[in-house]
């Protein structure tokens, strides 16, 4: 049987009986405080009281004992013996006391609370957080409130109950479930009780929310640095901005600062990098890295953007990167644009000039400046017609070769003859005009000159498509064969100077454009058909590409007379042949592959092949071969494969047959527990022609709280096609809850 009794009729009854209770059942009182004429709010919502006895020992003070449980507003307190105040809210608990509210559970033997403010104190505490699941004990939790804790001498760890690998102890720790951050002082981190950190002062999140505070120090070390040791510092500024500041300290070079701020606003968004080595012990020169990426949206159809890069010397990247990407990088952009976007028509404007960085070994040319670059574009539908027009005015600069200004206006005009969807044709007609002003560092005196081209293509194709059941799945089975004629009359165009233009790479989406150059400076003469024949297995119910199959070639008809390079043959009117295989071969397997051969020599100019293996995450096996004939030739083979249940290996080997050399070896191990995981990379990659640098990671991330080392994790995405980082933060279940 139980009782339910509110505050008005305990008073009545208490004017007649010093004592009411309940013994062997459950009383469940009502605690009212609406006839006290108390201020209004949040706090009267009422209380209850659960208890196998129940006692009235003054008008104001409740005693309830046996299974004690006391419900206010999302908060539980369970305790053997409680003694309540109605007048102050005052709640004192004894006896294996558990407190639930707000994602926080707590237990102890002794809490002193009020119910309204919710500021009181609870001695010997073990808590838990619902945030991350964390877990932790302590001398004494102090509640300010339903939001916030402070925890006196507190032991603190993610790893689940009856795992104590790795513990931060401090001699306070603040916990905000509003922010979901942890504040700790005095602290130091055990890792298998061997202390490896002390911080005065650090933060934590309690969620995947970004906070300011000092991340994970960063150790490490480089044949060109030697020990290194980076200490970033975290600045959440705002929401939507925040910034990195991160000293980076190198027993050989010195202490350098890096600095990282992003940004993002309705209209906007960039990032800036400030990276500075003041003084390097080994060139004895100031080291200085800036860039400045900035796009912003004006309004009206109309934005503009930013991007411009600066490092102090050509070595730069070479000596201080220890990522692929950035050794690798030649010329740096500086460029600002101011682009419209009208509907059927679209306008740029750009500057733009470049910063060479130089490999003594193996010097490149310096790219022109364009000062300026504007662009018009168009397409509008006209009486069933697609009407286009391309232009283009650029005023190239180059300190010692040819400058000059380059006008470019293309309008065409396409008709789709036929336009259903399993047959298409289109005639398109357009006119190509080109003029050259030439000025500064015209050494070979080279004439100002017009050149006017008329471009006429046709472009046709079928899709057939037929069921098919394979293996007992639906598939839907696709035909496509294309057609795509060109023609482009000859003109001479030796006198004519190369600012920006190179060959194009023979490929499918190549094939059917109508220039073989990138670049308005060549324009091919053609007269030419393009085949292809594409075949594509299609899931019958959800219509995902499992395999594609594509083969093509372009016949001309007359020896093609524009080329950048002396062509091989002296006639060659048959194109190389072009094959290529790719999808998922099975739901584990998957290939893509290209093959190029060359029929008039009877050899292969180019082999792609890549196949994949992942039958799960955390397991996946790369293979790639490269070949292009007299230039390149690579074995790449990656992985990422658990060798038990905690130990995984990652390894890659990237090598050069074709200059007998490594381009890049990286091998790894990783050691994952429940609640930490420990990683050993070592990576040794090409930096120049001549010059190859080593790079060791060795990181323990503590799940949840820090990370100590030198991260390896960007090498190894970078690296290993369809890495996946195994650790997440552990999940606890109900049942390991405080009880």
């Amino acid at each position: 049987m139980h009782f339910r009794l509110n505050l008005v009729a305990f008073s009545l009854l208490y004017a007649f009986m010093p004592v009411v209770y309940a013994e062997g059942e459950v009383l469940l009182l009502k605690l009212d405080r609406t006839f006290m004429n108390l201020p209004k709010g949040d706090e009267e919502t009422p209380a209850f009281i659960s208890a196998q006895r129940v006692e009235g020992q003054t008008e104001n003070q409740i005693v309830a004992s046996g299974e004690v449980e006391v419900r206010k507003r999302g908060q539980a307190i369970f305790a053997d013996r409680v003694i309540y105040q109605q007048l102050s809210k005052e709640l004192v608990a004894d006896g294996a006391v558990r407190v639930e509210q707000n994602g926080i559970k707590m237990q102890g033997p002794h809490v002193k609370l009020n119910l309204d403010t919710n500021i009181g104190d609870m001695t010997k505490p073990a808590f838990q957080l619902a945030a991350n699941n964390s877990r932790g004990s302590a001398d004494i939790l102090h509640m300010e409130g339903r939001q916030k804790y402070t925890v006196q001498n507190v032991a603190y760890t993610i790893c689940p109950i009856g795992n104590d690998d790795w513990m931060l102890k401090a001699s306070q720790l603040e916990i905000d479930s509003a922010r979901q951050v942890g504040v700790a002082r005095n602290a130091r981190v055990e890792f298998l009780g061997v202390p490896i950190l002390y911080m005065p002062w650090m933060d934590f999140s309690l969620s995947d929310k970004r906070q300011s505070g000092f991340l994970g120090p960063v150790f490490g070390s480089t044949a060109k640095s030697g020990t290194e040791v980076t200490l970033p510092y975290y600045w959440n500024i705002a929401p939507n901005r925040d910034a990195t500041i991160a000293p980076r300290a190198m027993a050989k070079r010195g202490l350098m600062l890096n600095n990282e701020l992003r940004y993002m606003g309705t209209n906007y968004a960039g990032e800036a990098h400030v990276d500075i080595l003041p003084n390097d012990a080994l060139t004895n020169s100031t080291r200085l890295r800036t860039s400045l990426k900035h796009v912003q949206n004006l309004g009206y159809g109309f934005n503009a953007s930013t991007n411009f890069n600066y490092v102090s010397d050509h070595a730069y990247f070479r000596d201080l990167s220890n990522t692929i990407s950035s050794t690798s990088l030649t010329n740096l952009v500086r460029e600002g644009v101011l682009s419209y976007g009208g509907g059927w028509w679209n306008a740029a404007a750009r500057m733009q000039s470049y910063q060479t960085l130089q490999d003594p070994a193996a010097p490149v040319v310096e790219p022109y400046r364009r000062l300026p670059q504007i662009t018009l574009g168009a397409l509008r539908p006209v009486a069933g017609s697609n009407m286009a027009f391309t232009g283009e005015f650029v005023n190239f600069s180059h300190p010692t070769a040819v400058s000059g200004q380059r006008l470019v206006m293309y309008p065409s005009v396409s008709y789709p003859l036929i336009a259903t969807p399993s047959f298409y044709v289109t005639p398109k007609f357009g006119v190509h005009y080109t003029h050259y002003s030439l000025g500064a560092n015209n050494l070979g005196a080279l004439p100002d000159t017009n050149r006017t081209l008329p471009i006429v293509s046709l472009d046709s194709g079928v899709v057939l498509e037929r069921d098919w059941n394979l293996g007992g799945q639906n598939y839907v089975q696709t035909l496509e064969p294309r057609a795509y004629f060109l023609y482009i009359p000859y003109r001479n165009q030796n006198l004519v100077p190369n600012f920006d233009t190179a060959q194009a790479d023979f490929n499918f989406a190549q094939m059917f454009t109508e220039n073989r150059f990138f670049g308005s400076d060549r324009i091919g003469d053609a007269k030419q058909v393009t085949l292809s024949l594409t075949s594509r297995l299609l899931e019958a119910n959800t219509g995902a590409e499992r395999l594609r199959v594509a083969i093509g070639q372009r016949y001309s008809f007359k020896t093609p007379l524009v080329n950048l390079v002396a062509p091989e043959v002296a006639t060659n009117n048959k194109s190389d042949i072009l094959l290529a295989i790719l999808g998922r071969i099975t739901p584990k397997w998957s290939l893509n592959s290209a093959f190029q051969y060359n029929p008039n020599q009877a050899r292969e100019e180019k082999l792609n092949v890549g196949a994949r293996y992942q039958p799960e995450s955390g397991k996946v096996l790369n293979l790639g071969y490269r070949f292009t004939r007299d230039s390149l030739r690579q074995v790449d083979i990656s992985t990422q494969w658990p060798l038990s249940r905690r130990w995984s290996a990652m390894a890659r080997w990237n090598y050069s047959l074709q200059d007998n050399r490594i381009l890049e070896l990286l091998t790894g191990l990783e050691y994952n527990e429940s609640c930490w995981t420990a990683r050993l990379v070592v990576q040794r990659f090409a930096t120049a022609t001549n010059e190859l640098s080593t790079g060791i990671f060795a990181q323990l991330e503590l799940n949840g709280l820090v990370r100590v080392g030198s991260d390896p994790l960007n090498a190894l995405r970078q690296s290993i096609a369809g890495f996946t980082k195994l650790n997440q933060a552990p999940v606890v279940s109900s049942e390991q809850g405080l009880r």
